[in-house]
């Protein structure tokens, strides 16, 4: 078992509007030990940032490197601690999406769950394609200039 996310799956919501953690994540988050899901809008892209103690840990640390009463503390502070929600995880390993979360997303039925290490996001499907295809261009001029560097 790792402790990482990784990998992507697409869920459905059901009736009541319940979405089903993948059971890869879900066996992380146990492992990680958080009561519920942490969850907040993405800061630049139009998904949601979830995760558990690894994540809250990262945001703590990356909080540390300011002043608390700096203006890019308050910002970061507001951002990810007052934008964030805890979501409560039912016996099925499934939760409940607010409408602010999913008008942030722009989700409808169905939800793509993205690993990303310490943590995993939340996109609308088509939205993700979309970001998956952007994100590959990107490494693909990456890659071609570190080729292009002298030994």
């Amino acid at each position: 078992m790792t402790d990482r996310f990784v990998s992507h799956f697409t869920n459905r919501l059901d009736a009541k509007g319940r979405v089903s953690i993948p059971a890869p994540f879900r066996a992380v988050l146990a492992k990680d030990g958080y009561e519920g899901l942490y969850v907040y809008p993405a800061l630049d892209q139009s998904s949601l940032d979830c995760g558990g103690h690894a994540l809250r840990a990262t945001i703590d640390e990356i909080l540390s490197r300011f002043s608390p009463f700096s203006e890019e503390w308050e910002s970061l502070s507001t951002a990810l601690n007052g934008t964030s929600e805890v979501l409560k995880v039912d016996p099925e390993g499934r939760i409940m999406l607010s409408e602010t979360l999913k008008a942030h997303a722009g989700i409808g039925d169905t939800v793509t769950f993205v690993g990303q290490g310490h943590k995993f996001q939340i996109w609308e499907p088509e939205r993700f394609k979309a970001h998956l295809e952007e994100a590959r261009a990107k490494l693909r001029d990456v890659r071609r200039t570190l080729g292009a560097r002298p030994a």
